[in-house]
């Protein structure tokens, strides 16, 4: 009974929204003919196995995830590591590195595209000047380049995450278990391996699978700046959802392709915990 409100909550704001776009991810619900509204069954999701732009958006999907995820959760485990130490200026350093957490997404994309930018951009500026290359690149216009400037900004974005997140960890680490490695002789190699990610493994766990979740679920970045272009080559599957339903006017196909979406983020989860364990994470 107590916990009763804070559920009707959940179910409004969430499962009607969730259970109304199953409903018409089983109709023709295209506002381009808004009287042809009409029950088509499993035609939208047969679609998504017949149409040729899925498979390729799915593939830049799971690209666009996995090296993002990777370079994040490396680069904010090493920010971790040094920010636990103690050093000058210690406070200042972190609300420094800490600060791209707090900038919207759309902005750190109209950064980025600047940065890339084909005529104006600081990358080919410095390039240039270096000798590295003889004419400008289209980083944005290019598909051969195209994913590489919002997967940088994307791994810009998320580092203070996993910084802030694994850094909460290493400081609940008790300070008798390092003595104790290092009465035993340890190596700072083997106290990493041995001491310090498994005692944080929960954490390790539970951030990555949420990371994979935002990241998969985010596409504001590529939106600002290549809007999934060029020829879908930046394209993933959220943006690709709000394509089809608000510039294709096909709500039908694109709330089938947000269930396909739940569907690999519900099973990517369930493989995950199973595979990494979570239930006996914490113990030693």
């Amino acid at each position: 009974m107590l916990l009763l409100p804070a559920l009707l909550i959940v179910v409004g704001f969430m499962g009607y929204p969730l259970l109304y776009s199953v409903r018409i991810s089983f109709l023709n619900y295209n506002l381009m003919a808004p009287n042809d509204v009409r029950f088509i069954g499993f035609d939208n999701y047969r679609k998504l196995f017949t149409d040729s732009e899925i498979k390729y958006v799915l593939l830049n999907s799971i690209k666009w995830v996995v090296t993002v995820v990777f370079f994040q959760f490396i680069l904010g485990f090493i920010l971790a590591m040094l920010l636990n130490k103690k050093f000058f200026g210690k406070k200042i350093y972190q609300s420094v590195v800490f600060l791209p957490w707090a900038v919207s997404g759309f902005l750190i994309g109209l950064i980025f595209k600047w940065v890339y930018s084909e005529h104006s951009g600081i990358l080919n500026f410095m390039l240039l000047k270096l000798g590295i290359i003889d004419s400008p690149i289209s980083w944005l216009g290019d598909g051969k380049y195209a994913m590489i400037g919002p997967i940088t900004g994307m791994i810009w974005y998320g580092i203070p995450f996993f910084g802030i997140m694994i850094l909460a960890a290493l400081q609940s680490i008790p300070t008798d278990i390092f003595d104790s490695a290092n009465i035993d002789g340890c190596s700072g190699i083997q106290k990493l391996f041995y001491v310090i990610i498994p005692f944080i493994k929960p954490t390790i766990i539970m951030t990555l699978l949420l990371r994979v979740i935002w990241v998969f679920n985010s596409p504001d970045i590529i939106y600002i700046m290549t809007g999934g272009g060029p020829a879908n080559a930046s394209n993933i599957l959220s943006l690709y959802v709000f394509n089809q339903a608000f510039y294709s006017l096909d709500f039908g196909y694109g709330a089938a392709v947000g269930i396909l979406m739940m569907a690999l983020l519900v099973l990517y989860a369930l493989v995950f915990l199973t595979l990494t364990r979570y239930e006996r994470s914490g113990d030693f």
